[in-house]
């Protein structure tokens, strides 16, 4: 049996384990890359810890750090009461605002987690607060970040024209994005129905109705003291950092996190407490078991197994699965970026449309990124306040197959 096999089988087994066990899966998973990296691979310790997502450590503790701290001095309660306001009481247009929020954030060029992790922790508050589905909201968070993520000026967008014009393969940069945006909105609509949307719909929240808070609450949600100023005016400059100065948001975070925390210690002690350490291990431990496998060639060994398959249509199919399944737990440009040159042989034999294909692919990839083990999907995950974290994290992986089993095929 080859190594890469022997990988996949042991990633199948963590998955097993981890749901009938409820054993961390992310332990689980450090486990297997110590097994697997040094007895099938023959990787060190450096081998191993190469794919730890250092990075995404630090979003994660950064931003539900940064966010622990406005719910505990009171600034989430504020901007959820300022925002119902603005819409008129109207819930059921509180997840499309937010799907349109980000969208918009990642069609400017925003990197589709940073506008997660600016957008995701406002919206959970919202769903904690007029009991809508959180799966609902941060599907449609995720969503509305992949609806805009493939435009011209996007990130993803540069990146994936750029692949194919390395590649000389034809594009369409307009086709691209609207594939994408197209694909995002028709599941977001389905999820939004599936999950209570139009339930919603019967339902506002006004000044003064029995679901809105009293008048001495309403009173304190709606005044800005100097901790809250504070943390909005950190929240502001979260925001310029990643979108505009092109800083690193975990670092960001932390930073700012840490600046509230010295001024004002009493309402802060608590945030670190509150940081999602469970979904910390479980999404750093999945990751750098993937990491072992693209280390060991793993990932590679599965595209040029379906790209040498003798039947386009069969083998385009088996990549677009391949970039879903994969993307669920990795970085979803690093996948593109490796099966789009793989997909360049039988697109060359002109069977198969290149700007169909290379859009396919890229809706396959993405959408996916609501799988809790994505960093879309984990920091949905961590963001949610008040909820059943590991029935939260089922959801979403549930939600997460749903999406790689149907959207790879209708793409």
């Amino acid at each position: 049996m080859s190594a890469e096999l022997i990988s996949i089988l042991v990633l199948v087994a963590v998955f097993a384990i981890a749901t009938t066990r409820s054993i961390n899966m992310g332990a689980l998973a450090f486990a297997a890359a110590f097994a697997v990296g040094e007895l099938a691979a023959g990787l060190d310790a450096d081998g191993i810890f190469a794919g730890f997502p250092g990075d995404l450590f630090v979003v994660l503790v950064g931003v539900t750090y940064l966010f622990a701290i406005a719910r505990a001095n009171g600034t989430t309660d504020w901007l959820v009461h300022a925002s119902i306001r603005l819409v008129g009481g109207r819930i059921a247009l509180i997840p499309w605002v937010m799907f349109v929020i980000t969208g918009a954030l990642t069609a400017i060029g925003a990197v589709s987690p940073a506008a997660v992790a600016i957008v995701a922790p406002i919206a959970l508050s919202f769903a904690a607060r007029y009991g809508i589905s959180p799966l609902l909201m941060g599907a449609m968070v995720v969503h509305g970040a992949q609806g805009g993520g493939f435009s011209p000026i996007s990130i993803y967008g540069s990146i994936v024209n750029g692949i194919v014009e390395r590649e000389n393969l034809p594009g369409n940069e307009i086709a691209l994005f609207l594939a994408s945006l197209v694909a995002n909105l028709a599941i977001a609509g389905v999820v939004f129905v599936v999950f209570g949307g139009l339930k919603l719909a019967r339902h506002r929240t006004t000044e003064g109705d029995d679901d809105s808070p009293g008048p001495v609450a309403e009173e304190a949600n709606s005044r800005l003291d100097a901790p809250r100023t504070a943390t909005l005016l950190s929240l502001l400059a979260l925001v310029v950092a990643v979108l505009v100065l092109d800083l690193d948001a975990g670092l960001t975070a932390i930073t700012l996190a840490v600046l509230i925390s010295a001024v004002w210690p009493d309402t802060s002690r608590q945030a670190v407490g509150a940081i999602a350490w469970p979904t910390v291990l479980l999404i750093c431990g999945v990751l750098t078991y993937v990491g072992v496998l693209e280390e060991m060639g793993t990932i590679t060994w599965a595209g040029e197994g379906v790209g040498g398959i003798g039947v386009p249509l069969l083998a385009a199919l088996l990549l677009c699965y391949i970039g879903a399944i994969v993307s669920a737990f990795a970085s979803s440009v690093g996948i593109m970026g490796a099966l789009i040159p793989l997909a360049v042989p039988f697109l060359a034999q002109g069977e198969i449309g290149a700007v169909g294909m290379i859009a396919a692919l890229a809706v396959s990839a993405t959408v996916v990124d609501v799988s809790p083990f994505s960093t879309n999907g984990a920091l949905v995950l961590a963001a949610a306040p008040d909820v059943d974290r590991e029935r939260f994290f089922r959801q979403l992986m549930v939600y997460g197959g749903v999406v790689v089993a149907v959207v790879p095929a209708a793409a």
